[in-house]
């Protein structure tokens, strides 16, 4: 049975290499770090070193990219190892993956391709899900992507998937904020009648960051400052759910350190108001 009682980590950043000094310079700003898997794990030893100072300041999420979780092909068992044995390095509250599927056939198609909204993709997952819980004991929690593609033979909206998902596999949520709102966009919804037919109790951790326009559409390249319409999003969020930490993402046009922390103190006072006032 699910049990949502995690620790509260705050507002943190997803580790990047380009800003190592900026993040152990100001580690009093950061509450804690989401690093990327798979960077970690390669057993060489400047990567052992800098994951030992990492973890002697910050709480670290590990977040996957190439679990595969929706892959027909099963799981690849010497991924999962990898990232079990990074896990119990790390020992963190919970650890995270994508509703996606990145292999198939099996070759890596290095993208975090959106599933069809079926039951046989819910089927899918679950067997899959269930092989990683096995070899990792952490609370998981599964993050929605952005639906590049729509599929005509889904059965199911994204809250009505996202909540049987987590309900079937006793998963939490990372809900990426900015991706809800893009595909909202991108496919003519309410994010606000989604999100308030969530399980509440199920959202654990938030990702957000700003997003471009490509004509008509939205997209999420994580290369841009949160947008007004994000973080007023991210307020509706904090309101409906109890929010345990929220990563700012950034991976392109990097900024001055100094404008992300600015980011990370409004989302601080969103979900610690009294903290930050």
């Amino acid at each position: 049975m699910w049990n949502n009682n995690l620790p509260e980590l705050g507002v943190g950043i997803g580790y990047r290499d380009v800003y190592r000094t900026d993040i152990f310079r100001n580690h009093t700003q950061i509450d804690f770090l989401e690093i990327t898997a798979d960077h970690f794990f390669e057993p060489r030893p400047q990567t052992k070193e800098l994951l030992a100072l990492l973890s002697d300041r910050f709480p670290i999420i590990p977040h996957g990219l190439g679990l595969s979780l929706g892959s027909a092909d099963g799981i690849d068992h010497e991924y999962l190892k990898q990232f079990a044995n990074l896990v119990l390095l790390l020992d963190p509250p919970w650890w995270s993956e994508h509703i996606s599927f990145t292999r198939a056939g099996g070759i890596d198609i290095g993208h975090l391709t959106p599933l069809p909204k079926t039951r046989e993709s819910l089927r899918c997952l679950k067997e899959n899900i269930q092989v990683a819980l096995e070899e990792i004991r952490k609370p998981l929690i599964l993050e929605n992507v952005t639906q590049t593609i729509r599929f005509p033979q889904d059965t199911f909206d994204e809250a009505s998937f996202l909540g049987e998902l987590v309900d079937e596999n006793d998963c939490g949520l990372l809900l990426d904020v900015t991706n809800l709102y893009i595909n909202s966009v991108n496919h003519r919804f309410d994010p606000l009648e989604i999100l308030h037919r969530l399980p509440a109790d199920r959202i654990v951790q938030l990702h957000f960051v700003g997003f471009h326009h490509d004509g008509e559409s939205l997209v999420d390249s994580h290369a841009h400052t949160t947008n007004p319409e994000i973080w007023q999003l991210l307020k509706e969020v904090v309101r409906f759910a109890s929010i345990k930490g929220a990563i700012l993402e950034r991976d392109e046009h990097f900024p001055l350190f100094g404008e992300l922390l600015i980011e990370l103190d409004r989302m601080r006072s969103i979900l610690q108001p009294s903290e930050a006032g």
